[in-house]
Parts: C-alpha cells; structure tokens; sequence
C-alpha cells in the first residue's frame, strides 16, 4: 500500500513524524512524505524536520503565503500533478490546516482513498477556518482516525458510518513520549541562549498568534497587561510569533511590551526546545490547539485563550482551562489559583500512550488485507 503522507504546517509534522516510522517497520506499506510548504518559514518548518529525524520530504510544493483561498488552490494545483505521478493506494492527511482539505478534495476527486488523522474534532466555531476544514475534510475521508471520545459522538451526529471510524489515540503525544527524553536532557541555557536564567517552575511560558486575539489593539493591550501582572511572580518567557510582534510594531505598542521586567521573549522555537519548557513550565497561558494537548499529557496547568475548544477532552479529563476572553482580572484568579497550589488536577486521556501511529499502521494493513 503506497501511501503519500501531507504535511504542511508546525503541527503537522509532529503527527506526521510517527506515523512515517511506524509505516516504515511494515514492509506492506510504503512511506511517501509530500510537503506543501504551507509553512515556509525555516524556523517554522526546516527545524522540525530535523528534530524530529524525518527525511527529506518526497516532494516540497514550496506554496508559501497568500490568502486562504489563494492558499488552498495552489496546493490542490501542485498536488493534483503528484498524483497523476504516483498513483497512490491512500492520501493521508492530518489535523486542520490548508492543507489537510486541499490535498483531500484533490485525492477524492481522482478517485483516491483518504484517511484524515485527527478527525472529529470540532470546536463549533465556524468563524474558524480550521472548523471548516475539519469539518469538509471529515465529510470526503473514506477512513477516520480519531482521538478523543468527543470525535466519536461528532462524528455520530454527522452520520458517518461506524465502520470508516477508529478511536486510535493521538499521534501528537506519540512524539512527545518519543522525544520526551531527549528534551530533558537540554538545558535551560541551549533552550534560551543568551537570554537570563530560569529553572523549572521559576516562569510562566506564554504563547500567542490567533488573529482574533493579536490583530487588534484591544487584544494585543490586554496581553501586554496579563504579563506585566504575570510578571510580578514569575518570569515569563515568551517565544513570539511573527504576526504578533508585527501587529505589536503596527499597533504601537512595541516599546511598552520591550519594557516589560522579568519578560524573557524569543523567536519560535524548535520543537524539543519548546517541550522542555513546556515541561518545566509552572504554568503555559496560550491560545494553541495543540499545547493544549500537550500540557495535559505532561501535567502542567495551561490557561487557553478561546472561547471554545475542539479539544474538550483537556478541559474535561487533563488541566486546561478554557478563558473567553483576553480579561486580566480573570486571568489574575485563575494564575493565583495555579500558583497557590490550587489547579485542577488532570488525568491523562485514553490511549494517549505513544502508541497511536503504531494503532493505524495496524488498521490500514488489516484493510489492505481485505
């Protein structure tokens, strides 16, 4: 069975990273990785692909930027010529990004198998450009491998077949056991060079990159004012993100963010980098979808700036918190409650054990078995 893996943005590659190995220890099943270069940033993407020892993609469609339907047309163009070149058995694609419903509609539409890593999720939020690609993508995927009981019951609701759905478990945590011993062994020093020095449990790691919450002044005012609360006790390290230091500069606000004491920021960082401070971290305040699963698997209290999650599961089982909106005051309580020792306490989730690409390497040779 040839199959083309898609991967496109950061987070994809974490997904995509286990499932190459484990597909590689079936000889029935062969491994092809298509970069659509949705994510085209070095720093972004070259990183990951080192870190995360996977080999040089098969093929870089190197579409970079551009509007969302700008986006998506280029890689259903470039991907449409891969296609005709490889003829594979099943296109497989994860999570929510561009990419993920631009390659699916390309494969459906030649007649090609999809199986969509990551499906069900929903966060009810069709102001989400990922809602919609979730949403499109699940409804074409001939195969749907899930992650959490939430996707279950969604994809109840939808009507689809019981037989194309499988609970596997969640691929992203595959690569956060695989690599978790690896990130500890990295210092605080190789993670922030240069920069002052911090300890486990001495800062707070803050992220954030979601245009409903960086594109305003608003938003950005009210970033600005939960650091220089959080700062009073803890550090807060920051790795910011491109758009969110451009909108700070556009908005004028710059020079009251480079004032900020006790503020450690730096550019995006690699992801074993980025695990070792999630881990040390005594809090994570961010606006991810992925973090947010993370943070529930390694324990560490995260506070998620969205007013609804397709993750339901880290809110329900692990220890994220769900706030509404950008409101200090709230964010005041809920960092206190953390620090005096009263967050919720989290479980971890079924089947979030490392081995959920090894779970669909085993479904897919039992369908090619039939």
């Amino acid at each position: 069975m040839k199959i083309l893996n898609i991967v496109g943005a950061r987070p994809n590659f974490m997904k995509v990273a286990p499932l190459h190995r484990a597909f590689q220890r079936h000889p029935a099943l062969e491994s092809k990785i298509v970069h659509t270069g949705q994510h085209y940033d070095a720093k972004m993407s070259d990183v990951f692909f080192t870190q995360l020892e996977m080999p040089k993609p098969d093929y870089f469609l190197g579409i970079g930027g551009g509007s969302h339907t700008q986006q998506t047309a280029k890689i259903m163009l470039a991907f449409e010529e891969v296609l005709e070149k490889e003829k594979p058995d099943l296109v497989l694609v994860v999570g929510d990004v561009n990419s993920t419903i631009a390659c699916a509609l390309v494969a459906v539409k030649m007649n090609i198998p999809v199986a969509h890593v990551e499906a069900g999720l929903r966060s009810g939020d069709r102001g989400m450009p990922e809602e919609i690609n979730r949403i499109l993508t699940d409804s074409i995927s001939d195969y749907l491998f899930v992650t959490e009981m939430s996707g279950m019951i969604n994809l109840a609701k939808e009507n689809v077949p019981d037989e194309r759905i499988f609970f596997v478990g969640n691929c992203m945590i595959d690569s956060l056991v695989h690599y978790q011993a690896r990130a500890r062994q990295l210092s605080y020093d190789q993670v922030l060079p240069g920069k002052p020095a911090v300890e486990d449990q001495s800062y707070i790691l803050m992220t954030m990159h979601r245009p409903s919450n960086v594109d305003f002044q608003e938003g950005l005012s009210a970033i600005l004012s939960i650091i220089e609360d959080a700062v009073q006790c803890k550090q807060v390290v920051f790795p910011v993100h491109p758009r969110t230091l451009k909108n700070m500069e556009t908005h004028g606000l710059l020079a009251r963010f480079e004032r900020i004491p006790n503020l450690i920021t730096a550019e995006p960082l690699g992801y074993l980098e980025f695990l070792r401070l999630m881990e040390g971290a005594a809090m994570v305040i961010t606006d991810s979808g992925g973090i947010q699963e993370e943070t529930t698997f390694l324990q560490t209290p995260c506070l998620t700036f969205r007013s609804s999650t397709e993750r339901p599961i880290t809110v329900e089982l692990g220890t994220n918190t769900l706030l509404a909106d950008l409101n200090p005051q709230t964010v005041h309580e809920h960092m206190m409650a953390i620090l005096e020792g009263r967050a919720k306490k989290g479980t971890i989730p079924p089947f979030w054990d490392g081995q959920a690409a090894e779970r669909i390497a085993e479904v897919l040779l039992d369908i090619k078995a039939h």
